[in-house]
């Protein structure tokens, strides 16, 4: 056995827990996670099936951690692994798995898949087995304070051009305020439409806010990449700097898997609670509208649809909030099949879509949410996570469907704020 072979099959032993354990003897194979399963479902491979993804690890559990199992490899007749093995299985958790959570959702006996993923890719991770765009992103991440790099300059000049459209000053680092606001990468780079509709809501509100230097990136690469000695250090970051300025809260931006680490998993990550309140844009924005302090005016008449990410939507709860707010900005907005919580991921999340090799299958993927929107004739797309947001514009473009607009809430939610009421 090779040093390679042997580091990943170690790596892989000590994602066996209790939970997986658990998961390997209750799973009847009943092929309902495969339904579920975008990848799956647009090419017809069995390959791609949720549990066949898990079957490394489930092989080295049966190998090794059961009777019947260990009594076969002791007779040369267990499932064994080779190098070759270790290659494709990365291909398979990386390339065709968002870790969406909609096959956890139709497990009969309530395993949840996704997590499981997260588990084997823990394991590719440590045994050096993954995407070297997610390994760059990686230490970009750990050394420069973002996955794209020192983006500190180009922060400030979009805090600039933010001051000078909305006559709004935006305080770096000010301790006291209400909330630190966290960005994604992708909405410092692509949608600079966010801050200026953050300064004007959030004044026209009454709420403080500053963003930090020390911790102002909320997208977590070490949950996509699959290693929790990242994800600590990157949640730990942001907690960090949140303690030093003594805010109230943290607001997670529009990023899925980002608020899925800093507000569900962070805790069990740092191994603390934390003293402040983490609230996604889109549940404080509802809130404030419910308190009367969020009023817009005028009405958006384009046939809208909105997209539905899955680590807000169903692995974080957020449903009923961006609908009321799309019921106060919009008078033609109708719902695609298999919205809500069920709905289909957009194919880029959980680190695919910065994926170079697994283009094809976001390709590929992407036509269950074609199919979507032609269903209710969808003029614009909007949505409440920027990655989404920018999956969706690269596959519209790519699907020749770029006349169909697309947007984020929030900043649609500036466009038609009431700045007078």
């Amino acid at each position: 056995m090779t040093a390679t072979l042997e580091r990943g099959l170690n790596a892989l032993r000590e994602q066996i827990d209790a939970p997986v354990a658990s998961f390997f003897t209750s799973c009847v194979s009943c092929g309902l996670c495969a339904e579920a399963c975008i990848f799956y479902k647009e090419t017809g491979d069995p390959e791609l099936t949720p549990i066949h993804k898990l079957d490394l690890m489930r092989r080295v559990w049966s190998n090794e951690y059961t009777l019947f199992g260990r009594a076969k490899s002791m007779l040369g007749m267990g499932h064994k692994i080779t190098e070759g093995d270790l290659t494709k299985w990365e291909r398979l958790v990386y390339d065709s798995c968002t870790m969406c959570g909609r096959c956890t959702l139709v497990c009969p006996v309530g395993n949840d898949i996704a997590m499981m993923i997260r588990k084997m890719r823990e394991g590719m991770s440590s045994s050096g087995h993954a995407p070297a765009e997610l390994v760059g992103a990686a230490e970009r991440h750990s050394d420069y304070g973002s996955p794209m790099g020192k983006l500190h300059t180009m922060l400030a000049a979009k805090i600039k051009a933010a001051e000078k459209e909305t006559g709004i000053p935006i305080e770096m680092d000010k301790a006291g305020v209400d909330y630190l606001v966290l960005l994604s990468a992708q909405e410092i780079v692509e949608y600079s439409d966010v801050l200026p509709a953050l300064a004007r809501i959030f004044k026209k509100a009454g709420v403080t806010w500053t963003i930090s230097n020390e911790g102002f990136e909320a997208t977590n690469v070490g949950v996509q990449i699959g290693n929790r000695d990242i994800a600590r250090n990157l949640v730990s970051m942001v907690v960090g700097a949140a303690e030093k300025l003594g805010v109230k809260g943290i607001i997670s931006p529009e990023c899925g898997h980002a608020y899925q680490a800093l507000r569900w998993e962070g805790p069990n990550l740092i191994g603390r609670s934390y003293d402040f309140e983490v609230v996604h844009i889109i549940e404080l924005l509802d809130r404030l509208a419910a308190q009367g302090k969020l009023k817009t005016k005028g009405k958006d008449h384009t046939r809208l649809t909105f997209h539905d990410p899955c680590q807000i939507n169903r692995r974080g709860g957020i449903n009923k909030e961006p609908r009321r707010l799309l019921d106060m900005v919009a008078d033609n907005f109708i719902e695609t099949e298999d919205a809500g919580t069920m709905n289909w991921c957009c194919g880029g999340g959980g680190g695919v879509g910065a994926n170079d090799r697994a283009a094809d299958l976001r390709f590929k993927a992407f036509n269950r949410k074609k199919r979507q929107f032609e269903g209710v004739g969808a003029e614009k797309v909007v949505t409440m996570c920027a990655y989404c947001h920018h999956t969706l514009d690269e596959q519209l473009e790519l699907h020749n469907m770029d006349s169909i607009e697309t947007q984020g809430l929030t900043e649609m939610i500036g466009e038609y704020l009431d700045d007078e009421a």
